[in-house]
């Protein structure tokens, strides 16, 4: 089978494991064969919508079973797919309709009218869809030489489609849509060829196994949770898509599903945890929680061994704009506790100063990423691709400025030390945010922390969720660090505010203090 597209983790794992499970919601489970057919039907329904090559199909919908054939369907279509959080507000919403001009849209059923009121484009809702999926009549024969006919089984007839053109690896498969520190949202153009790379460049890093359980909390709107969607795929696991679960039974439906890979952001961690600590029944099997998005502390580290014996904790480090950079093994977690890992295999890290010239080894500069990995820039945004996606003055291969710095140990592993925004310089000292956040997380019954730089009016300040008076916190981190990276203002929350991916919203925090300081 051709493997130069993402649906061809699906191909593949349907042709070996068909009977395999697959996909788990809150609703069900299909097996690699049943995930296989209703991509196909999905393929054919959206020919019949009239949708071609390259058309984008846009969706705003809770991540459920029936999303990710979409999504797979929508590639067998050779059509781009375009996944919105279910959450995502119409101030931005009509910001990504304009951007992305969809041929179509589909959202949840009691979104139809909203969505309805603000754009022309044919809008479907999920039930409306699915319906059509149920009812329509299938085909057993393909005329896409790229997606070959799975042979019936008795429980799960093979369908066909018809691209209305042969699609190419270099086509562009998804456009995931991310905020950044920009206004508008902006869409990173992700081809075929460089999501078929990464995915397997990460499994390579990290082993996905036939008999894993990948517990999911993430949307698939998120890089995140759609590269699970492929990961799984690839290692013939079972995904358990958990994104609409109450947080007070993650940890029961952990045990339930059997789970024994957790992806996780630091605050899922904590909440994970905490949950843990309460808990009376037997620790759930899971061997290994994988952790991007923020740097986990050291405190949550130890937490979720504890409560977790024997699962493996990895620290990767990343950017929707090549989807992942390093991986650190878990062999070399007590060798290199600080660092984020080793570039992926067939990739390449470096670490340059303001003009572009690499600084030695062990010096802080902008990390710049080469290879098949990083993506060809954002869609219809050409001057911000041309400011983030460099040309190599020696090869012309585009390189990745991302904004972020760090440094390259003798080893060539990687340290994270914050974005541009996030480093700064006071009282005569260079800092990161990072480095105090983690300061601050170290400090027994502090849950999470949040660090704003100094800005117009407003000096260093930090947001620590605890029950501790901000007096004990300001004088427990004194003992951690120098007394110019003490902040001079913190606050304490009950709940940190956080963005719909998990992450600390700073932007919300910067209200909060800009708002009371007028």
């Amino acid at each position: 089978m051709d493997s130069g597209f993402v649906h061809s983790f699906l191909d593949d794992a349907a042709s070996a494991v068909p009977e395999s499970s697959a996909i788990r919601d809150s609703t069900g489970v299909w097996n690699y064969s049943q995930l296989d057919r209703h991509s196909h039907d999905f393929a054919r329904w959206l020919e019949k919508q009239g949708v071609r090559h390259g058309d984008r199909v846009l969706t705003q919908l809770p991540t459920t079973r029936e999303l990710a054939a979409i999504f797979y369907g929508t590639s067998r279509r050779g059509a781009v797919f375009v996944p919105v959080n279910a959450a995502m507000k119409r101030y931005h919403l009509e910001a990504v309709l304009e951007n992305s001009e969809p041929r179509l849209i589909i959202v949840a059923d009691q979104l139809v009218d909203d969505m309805r009121e603000i754009t022309r484009v044919p809008v479907h809702g999920i039930a409306e869809v699915w319906n059509d999926l149920r009812t329509a009549p299938r085909q057993t024969t393909s005329a896409d030489p790229t997606t070959p006919a799975i042979p019936a089984t008795s429980t799960t007839p093979a369908t066909a489609t018809t691209p209305a053109t042969r699609p190419a690896p270099g086509d562009v498969a998804v456009l995931v849509y991310t905020s950044g520190s920009t206004a508008a949202p902006k869409a990173v153009v992700c081809p075929h060829a460089q999501m078929v790379f990464a995915t397997r460049a990460i499994a390579a890093e990290i082993e996905y196994r036939p008999d894993d359980v990948i517990f999911c909390r993430f949307p698939i709107s998120w890089d995140y949770g759609l590269y699970k969607v492929l990961l799984a795929c690839l290692g013939r696991s079972e995904l358990v898509l958990a994104d609409g679960e109450s947080d007070l039974v993650l940890l029961r439906r952990i045990r339930e599903t059997g789970a024994t890979v957790v992806p996780i952001v630091p605050s899922l961690a904590a909440m994970i945890t905490a949950l843990a600590k309460r808990d009376t029944e037997p620790a759930p099997r899971v061997r290994m929680f994988t952790n991007t998005g923020a740097a986990l502390s050291p405190a949550t580290v130890g937490a979720l061994r504890a409560a977790f014996p024997g699962a493996q904790v990895i620290r990767q480090f990343g950017q929707t704009e090549c989807k992942r950079i390093s991986v650190l093994p878990p062999e070399m977690e007590r060798e290199k506790p600080d660092s984020v890992g080793r570039p992926l295999p067939g990739t390449r890290v470096l670490i340059l100063d303001e003009d572009g010239v690499p600084v030695p080894t062990g010096q802080t500069g902008e990390i710049v990423v080469t290879g098949p990995h990083v993506m060809p820039g954002y869609w219809r945004a050409p001057e911000l691709t041309r400011r983030t996606f460099r040309r190599d003055g020696e090869d012309g291969q585009p390189r990745l400025h991302t904004g972020d710095y760090g440094r390259l140990d003798d080893d060539g592993y990687l340290y994270y030390e914050g974005r541009r925004d996030d480093m700064f310089k006071r009282k005569g000292i260079r800092m990161s945010t990072i480095e105090i956040e983690a300061a601050a997380t170290d400090i027994p019954g502090v849950r999470a922390a949040a660090v704003l730089p100094p800005a117009d009016g407003r000096d260093l300040t930090l947001f620590a969720e605890t029950e501790l008076p901000p007096h004990t916190v300001l004088r427990e981190l004194a003992k951690r660090l120098e007394a110019q990276k003490v902040p001079a203002v913190c606050r304490t929350v009950a709940e940190m505010p956080l963005t719909p991916h998990g992450k600390n919203a700073k932007q919300e925090l910067a209200l909060l203090v800009d708002g009371s300081a007028r």
